[in-house]
């Protein structure tokens, strides 16, 4: 029976699988980084309060990139090229969801809207980056060699997700609601149709390294375009909802360090 444990297992049981895996996530943790970073760089002087936080959020993703990269070196194995149909980041640029990367590189500070962009775009794929965390934390949180990275990105995907919730309610009061509103929907509806393509994109790579049979392939494609009919459907709306976080200034506290000698 296909379940998400037991496909994630066969993917860190195989060498070439787990490669591939660890060097899409370190990939996407680290453009995540420097992304974070350019902006801390840049935001305008109305909002400098923002900066450190962003900053953090920042190393948080560089830290993730170092512990994925640390898993493969534990293997003995090199990170390999990202396929550019799995680069999900990338891909949502192109939709002209978040901050285009041209814009990150100048030095012209960004403007209280950019911001906006980018706190709804955080909002939604962190909220997809929290829920993975949760599900590989419920299945793998104790494994020998991949619980402890699993729990501390898992950690810090929770403190991003509620970053972007306090922050966003708190440009709410300033009068920036419906604006964010517009911001999130468009941000949400499109991170689900990525979503849906980088998976199938992955798991047909994961499928010719783990030599998956037509059935199975055909099983999961499947699987995945029924959880993006349902969150097309309704199971947006959640990604675009906002509340205040349980724990106040979520990224204000010490950070949680990576793992061995990541």
């Amino acid at each position: 029976m296909l379940s998400a444990r037991s496909l994630f297992q066969e993917i860190v049981d195989h060498d070439d699988s787990f490669q591939l895996f660890c060097s899409i996530a370190a990939s996407g943790e680290s453009q995540g980084g420097w992304e974070n970073a350019r902006i801390a760089a840049l935001v305008p002087g109305t909002l400098r309060d923002l900066a450190p936080k962003i900053t953090r959020h920042g190393a948080d993703e560089d830290k993730h990139g170092r512990i994925f990269r640390a898993l493969l070196r534990r293997r003995g194995l090199p990170a390999v090229p990202v396929p550019p149909e799995t680069d999900y980041t990338m891909l949502l640029e192109r939709r002209g969801i978040g901050l285009a990367h041209d814009k990150l590189r100048r030095e012209e500070p960004l403007s209280e809207r950019d911001v906006l962009v980018y706190l709804a775009h955080s909002r939604v794929t962190e909220q997809r980056a929290a829920d993975q965390m949760t599900l590989l934390l419920r299945h793998f949180g104790d494994h020998p060699e991949i619980g402890r990275a699993v729990r501390v990105i898992s950690h810090d995907e929770d403190n991003h997700l509620a970053y972007c919730h306090e922050e966003l309610l708190r440009l709410a009061r300033r009068g920036h609601g419906p604006a964010i509103q517009r911001l999130l929907r468009a941000s949400a509806l499109a991170e689900i149709a990525v979503y849906r393509d980088v998976s199938r994109a992955v798991m047909d790579h994961m499928g010719r390294l783990l030599r998956w049979p037509a059935p199975k392939r055909a099983a999961l494609s499947a699987g995945i375009g029924a959880v993006y009919a349902y969150e097309r459907f309704s199971g947006w709306h959640r990604m675009i909802g906002l509340r205040q976080p349980g724990r106040p200034d979520p990224l204000g506290g010490r950070p949680v360090p990576a793992p061995g000698p990541a």
